[in-house]
């Protein structure tokens, strides 16, 4: 989609904070918006991973929300920072009005919605999840339309235009026939052997705990694997010292950080994953065809991550563990499988590209972009002008 050179550009903003999950896909659709010759803004939370994950996007402005999740029963917080967010969107594009805003889901996200409303703004959500959040879910009513990676969450949301795009991946992650899989370069540039095998454990920007002490347990019960593989391990803010110590107790070789911002390159670096499931992640493992242990986080939302496993695990596209007594020779003998087993490896692999849409942040800023379009038009037809996208007063008779 393109607009004429005597018109504005569009303006985009998209509420992308909270999470990783929601945060990545955003991204990608705000390369997309720029390389189309948008001007974009990100509306994000001051959690560490939003902070760190923006200072990527180029030419972006970047506006920080004072949003705080709903959590333990937190109502008086919870209204005051949706209060006051709410105000900064609205100040916000009363400074520049958007043509669009765009809600990734999550508590940053409804603010902002119902600012653009206000302001005139076309509206659009995404909802990566097979079981859309509880804000998707609230704003679905409102929106222009909604957008989704997963076919069974269309049904699921009460929008009155809902499109099946797939989740978007940055475009560092789609995979290049030019280049190996897993990549060596990748893993010099992470400071691993290029020849030997990794293992990449990710427990998201949120609920890793669990996860890293299944596969602390699990460490020692691999004997000489776990020092013949090599290892990246993000491991959350709160375990980063326990885990980092405990493979340099047993000589492990391991880059172990709290959080990673280059992510394309632990995942071209790795041989297997062992992963939570949120949906973003989801869309990246198989845009790297990255044969994966699904771990479900079991505290998330509606235990979205368990629904999205499963849809992941019923077409081979990868093995599922749940957490809750989860024993640690089961993580060994599935890691054995994904890494020795060249048949179960392979077919994981092929199952992954059908889940993979290539396009899915392509598509969904052309959606916006076309749904802007017509709004300039209408608004056009019905204004006396000269079709530059700006109202004009009637000439004097």
């Amino acid at each position: 989609m393109s607009f004429s050179s005597a018109a504005p550009s569009p303006f985009v903003a998209i509420a992308c904070g909270g999470t990783g999950g929601h945060l990545f896909p955003g991204l990608a659709i705000a390369e997309q918006l720029q390389q189309r010759g948008c001007a974009v803004a990100l509306l994000i939370s001051p959690k560490e991973v939003d902070q760190q994950s923006v200072q990527s996007a180029r030419g972006m402005e970047i506006l920080t929300l004072p949003a705080v999740a709903l959590q333990n029963r937190n109502y008086f917080s919870f209204a005051a920072c949706f209060w006051r967010s709410w105000r900064a969107a609205a100040r916000f594009f009363q400074q520049r009005r958007p043509d669009a805003v765009l809600a990734m889901g999550g508590f940053t996200s409804a603010p902002p919605i119902l600012a653009a409303k206000d302001a005139g703004a076309k509206t659009f959500l995404h909802e990566s999840n097979t079981l859309p959040g509880r804000a998707n879910r609230f704003l679905a009513r409102w929106v222009d339309e909604a957008f989704v990676g997963f076919p069974e969450a269309a049904a699921r949301l009460k929008a009155r235009q809902v499109t099946v795009t797939g989740t978007p991946v940055r475009s560092g992650f789609s995979p290049d026939p030019a280049r190996p899989s897993p990549d060596p370069a990748c893993r010099l540039a992470l400071g691993l052997d290029p020849q030997r095998p990794v293992v990449l454990v990710m427990g998201g920007s949120q609920g890793a705990s669990g996860l890293n002490d299944l596969i602390l347990s699990a460490l020692p019960l691999l004997g000489e694997r776990a020092s013949a593989w090599q290892w990246i391990h993000l491991t959350g803010p709160k375990d980063f010292e326990r885990v980092q110590k405990t493979y340099g107790v047993l000589g492990i070789r391991a880059v172990v950080q709290p959080f990673l911002a280059a992510m394309d390159l632990a995942l071209g670096a790795a041989s297997v994953s062992v992963s939570r499931s949120g949906a973003s992640s989801l869309a990246e493992i198989a845009a790297r065809r990255l044969p994966s242990l699904l771990v479900p986080y079991p505290a998330a939302a509606d235990n979205h991550q368990w629904t999205n496993a499963r849809a992941f695990e019923k077409t081979g596209a990868a093995i599922l563990l749940g957490q809750a007594g989860a024993a640690p020779d089961e993580v060994v003998a599935r890691l054995h499988r994904l890494m020795d087993d060249v048949s179960a490896r392979e077919g994981i692999q092929a199952a992954l590209g059908r889940w993979h849409a290539p396009a899915a942040a392509e598509r969904v800023a052309d959606l916006m972009l076309a749904s802007i379009a017509r709004q300039r038009a209408q608004t056009a037809a019905r204004q006396p002008g000269c079709g530059c996208g700006h109202t004009h007063a009637k000439p004097a008779h």
